[in-house]
């Protein structure tokens, strides 16, 4: 009976991709990984192509710190009431309207800033923009929880996940193609605009309901002392006084560390093997969007029939080894071949990953949290996509590329280790 169960319980979640909820998700999940992508990586390919060195690409990673560190305030939004503009919106799309506004405007500014004759202001506008995308991901992984029933938290997570590639693939293939064609101010005002389709499909979803949402916007102000204890101290005792609960934080910050340090350095290794900006974004962003949908769908599948950690083992090795293929790419040099397989594969076994891993870390959440606790687990994670990684560069000049993506590949060993131990102790969550 177990494959008749397996196979409904998969159509069933199948289904639910159709629901405007879901598909507003998808939508809101585009507009979060728009400026982390085009911080992260379209903007280390347009300093490479004004031949910045690789050392300083590699510091301007810092710029996304924000989101390694969005559990500083998440708590304000999650307990604070919204500017007054726009409270008629309601506890989440009262923040998430300005938030996005902001973030659109500040997109805007940094393609009309020259790097090479005001870097500091190019610095301080990416720095703006991870900000405000952080804020942004705090509002909208709380909408994603409370507009979904706990059956229907799955198909959410894919959403999620599928809208952030796509995002990544707009800031990404879309931005580095059409570099090609027009002036950076008029690539930067092109994402400006689509960041708000995210902020269009928030506002018609609906504000979700959500409990202490009243008190939150009607409520008499609590005091400083109680204030501080509801948004802050009460998640995080909540959360650190479980079993495992060191454990868990540190295999959040290295699950994901390997695949930080050598996608940190990706485009920049693209630039130096010769490829074009065409090149790249179709290969690497148009082909390898359609091998990540593929991993996610994977990975959906594997934690249903498996269960989360045998899917997180399988994802996780995954990851580690097909890493190695760009140490053959790098031996191969500009072989758009061996380009096309490296993608395939690394792009499969990072969505597989990715799907477990999200799946993983909204389980660990108490329904009382959810968004200061989900805030925490993603802000530990980014700290190995983006502190740690902010030495990839120093780390791609010593070794040399077939070195340096063999040793990303050893680095996602300690997190397995981790994993292997968090398997035969099984937290009370997840």
């Amino acid at each position: 009976m177990r494959a008749p169960s397996f196979l409904s319980r998969w159509l069933g979640a199948a289904a639910l991709y159709g629901d405007r909820r879901v598909l507003a998700i998808a939508a809101m999940g585009s507009a979060s990984g728009l400026p982390y992508v085009l911080i992260v990586s379209t903007l280390g390919y347009w300093l490479a192509r004004l031949e910045v060195d690789l050392a300083a690409i590699g510091i301007f990673g810092l710029v996304a710190l924000p989101y390694a560190w969005k559990v500083l305030w998440a708590p304000v939004i999650d307990r604070a009431r919204p500017p007054v503009p726009f409270r008629a919106l309601g506890r989440r799309r009262g923040w998430a309207v300005p938030i996005q506004l902001a973030l659109a405007g500040a997109i805007l500014a940094l393609g009309f800033t020259d790097p090479a004759e005001a870097p500091a202001m190019v610095a301080v506008l990416a720095l703006a923009v991870g900000f405000l995308g952080a804020s942004q991901d705090v509002v909208i992984d709380a909408v994603r929880i409370e507009l979904l029933r706990e059956d229907e938290q799955g198909a959410g997570a894919a959403a999620t996940q599928l809208g952030w590639r796509i995002g990544g693939l707009i800031a990404g293939a879309g931005a580095i193609g059409l570099s090609d064609f027009v002036g950076w101010p008029v690539v930067f005002a092109v994402m400006a605009g689509a960041v708000l389709v995210g902020m269009l499909a928030l506002i018609l979803v609906g504000e979700p309901e959500s409990a202490g949402a009243r008190e939150v916007l009607d409520g008499p102000r609590p005091a400083p002392a109680t204030a501080l204890r509801r948004a802050v101290i009460e998640p995080f005792r909540e959360f650190l006084t479980r079993p495992q609960a060191l454990a868990i934080l540190v295999f959040a910050l290295l699950y994901k560390f390997g695949d930080a340090i050598g996608g940190a350095m990706a485009n920049p290794f693209y630039v130096d093997l010769g490829f074009t900006g065409a090149e790249i974004a179709a290969v690497t962003k148009l082909f390898g969007l359609g091998a990540t949908v593929a991993g996610v769908l994977g990975g959906g599948l594997l934690v249903r029939g498996y269960g989360l950690y045998p899917a997180l083992m399988i994802g996780g090795v995954a990851q580690a080894a097909t890493n190695l293929a760009f140490t053959w790419l790098a031996l191969a040099g500009t072989d758009i071949g061996v380009l096309t397989v490296a993608i395939a594969v690394d792009n499969f076994a990072g969505g597989l990953g990715s799907a477990a891993f999200v799946a993983y870390l909204s389980a660990l959440c108490d329904a009382r949290f959810t968004a200061t606790q989900y805030a925490l687990l993603t802000s530990v994670m980014a700290q190995g996509r983006s502190l740690m990684a902010a030495g990839s560069g120093f780390l791609a000049e010593f070794l040399g590329w077939p070195a340096f993506f063999a040793t990303t590949a050893l680095l996602a060993v300690p997190g397995l280790l981790l994993l292997l131990h968090l398997m035969a102790r099984r937290p009370e969550r997840a």
